[in-house]
């Protein structure tokens, strides 16, 4: 294999083709639910409890990531990536509201190793200084998926019907699957990667994320504050992503009054904005560095940034006009994305490169708990409430997220700074 320059980009980039395939199949059922939903009769309450079984399943993310751990990244996201395809096709065979349930809740169980792939390959392959911007364009793939099921899905259900979506997502999960293991290698044992770069890579890591060759102690990592510092913002603020992938078609035929070619045409904005977001959260990063701002306040101040804009989806519900509501959405996924690929890429900054896929799973859990609930709570009570009070939490929990990082996140690397001692005279 010959030299290739920037590998380390090329590397990301295929990560980010992952993520675009893993939400692109978990986007569909939101974007089909309408249509399947009336094909098969299913209520409101009873497609709360399909989306709440996918939640249940992607809670447990800490046992991908401590697989990606210990077998290592190349062949555990490959068996991952293996599984939730077929999973995704398997969607064409159910005939009931309890199938699909089943079917999400292993569809969950195997998607939820993208998150903590994607970030052990941002601290396996990224000096600390790239490691924003490198988790910024991997989660831009959350969104771009997000963004392409509305129209693939409404093209599917349009020229065959609903089940053909869910066959085509989950047959492009199978070629990236080959395209993965023909091209990913660790830095140490890829054959493309110049001895300049391997040195560049090397020469960012913070010596005190080396990591110590050992299995991650889930115990250990329980008691330390400053996991429950990006766990907990995560349980707040990963409820508007799922609220945008599994709620707003719903919400925007039924509250709204599209119809499925107006779902095609305007359901992906949000998550175009978001794509912007996820860049946006990192030269957010970037700028307050170059002012003298330590990375992990760069980090919180980014964050906080977002939950500030994250108010707008407070009037979502409140507007007369669909279209403004549409674009107080688009704000809500621009300003999530903001501050969550600030929050996910912490996780790297802040444990050892051994422990960093079993922290973003660890993590992912407590997000993916938020929006159970959530999920549970829109399933059971929009019908008597409205979306409404949904919209409006939205807007406030990202702040109460903001106050728990600045409070409970302590930087490592300045801990790790030896102290001097001045003797007595």
């Amino acid at each position: 294999m010959p030299t290739l320059k920037a590998l380390r980009w090329w590397i990301i980039g295929l990560v980010m083709l992952g993520a675009i395939i893993n939400y692109l199949t978990r986007a569909t059922m939101g974007v089909a639910a309408p249509t399947l939903m009336a094909d098969l009769d299913i209520t409101v309450e009873q497609y709360g409890w399909i989306t709440s079984a996918f939640q249940l399943g992607i809670m447990l993310q800490p046992v991908c990531g401590y697989v990606l751990d210990s077998i290592g990244l190349k062949h555990g996201f490959a068996i991952f990536a293996g599984a939730w395809s077929l999973i995704s096709m398997a969607h064409a065979l159910a005939g009931s509201w309890q199938g699909f349930a089943v079917l999400r809740g292993l569809l969950g169980l195997a998607e939820g190793s993208a998150q903590p792939a994607g970030m052990k390959a941002v601290a396996t392959w990224f000096p600390a200084r790239e490691r924003g911007l490198a988790g910024g364009m991997f989660n831009i793939g959350a969104s771009l998926g997000a963004m392409l099921a509305p129209p693939l899905t409404v093209w599917a259900i349009l020229t065959w019907n609903w089940r053909a979506a869910f066959v085509i997502t989950g047959a492009l999960g199978l070629v990236w699957v080959v395209l993965w293991l023909w091209f990913y290698q660790s830095p140490e044992r890829h054959r493309a990667l110049s001895p300049a770069e391997r040195e560049r890579i090397a020469g960012g890591q913070e010596a005190h994320l080396e990591g110590d060759g050992g299995r991650p102690s889930i115990l250990r990592l329980l008691a330390q504050r400053n996991f429950w510092g990006i766990a907990l913002p995560r349980f707040l603020a990963d409820p508007t992503w799922g609220t945008l992938s599994f709620w707003v078609p719903l919400y925007l035929t039924t509250t709204r009054g599209f119809d499925l070619k107006q779902i095609a045409m305007f359901a992906w904005l949000p998550f175009v904005a978001a794509d912007l977001g996820c860049l946006f959260g990192p030269a957010v990063v970037l700028w307050l560095q170059k002012r003298g701002v330590s990375l992990i306040n760069a980090r919180r101040g980014a964050f906080t940034l977002g939950a500030l804009m994250m108010t707008g989806m407070m009037f979502v519900g409140r507007v007369e006009s669909p279209y403004v509501a549409i674009a107080l959405l688009c704000l809500g996924g621009f300003a999530h994305q903001t501050l969550s690929v600030t929050v996910i890429t912490m996780s790297s900054d802040l444990f050892r490169r051994s422990e960093v896929a079993t922290v973003a799973g660890m993590a992912g859990t407590m997000g993916n708990l938020g929006v159970l609930i959530f999920s549970l709570l829109i399933g059971g009570m929009v019908a008597i409430v409205g979306y409404d009070p949904f919209f409006i939490a939205l807007g406030v929990l990202d702040l109460v997220g903001a106050a728990v990082l600045w409070t409970l996140v302590r930087d490592p690397g300045r801990i790790a700074r030896p102290v001097l001692q001045i003797p007595n005279p």
